[in-house]
């Protein structure tokens, strides 16, 4: 198995990514007076998991950096979580749709910790 030389071949962000255009296409059907709330909000920390993956992986020679940047990444999986559930409860979402989108995001969520867990897996050998 050859060293993975880009963040898009980490099977994580290529999840998050799957997750985070399919979360900009649903809420293409939400209310036009959420478009600066939850629209902009779900859409926003979505994306950003790939952007916070993105700039860990440049950042895996320095591990307090690299685990800085996962945790960032976890933290917006979280948020997306948030407004799962808000776009659920407000009717927007299906229940299947946002339990689907839920524990797609705990997957990526497991894939973090356990990367942040094992930073050694991941940094520049010395």
């Amino acid at each position: 198995m050859s060293a993975i030389k880009s963040h898009k071949e980490l099977i994580v962000y290529q999840l998050a990514f799957k997750v985070s255009m399919e979360i900009f296409v649903l809420a293409k059907s939400f209310p036009k007076d959420e478009i600066y709330a939850l629209t902009s909000q779900i859409r926003r920390c979505s994306r950003s998991v790939c952007a916070n993956l993105a700039e860990a992986f440049r950042k895996r020679r320095y591990e307090k950096a690299f685990i800085s940047k996962l945790s960032d990444s976890e933290g917006e999986a979280a948020e997306s979580q948030v407004w799962l559930d808000y776009s659920f409860e407000c009717g927007y979402l299906s229940e299947d749709v946002s339990r689907r989108l839920f524990i797609e995001y705990e997957k990526i969520i497991g894939m973090l910790v356990n990367m942040m867990n094992h930073p050694d897996k991941w940094s520049f050998e010395k």
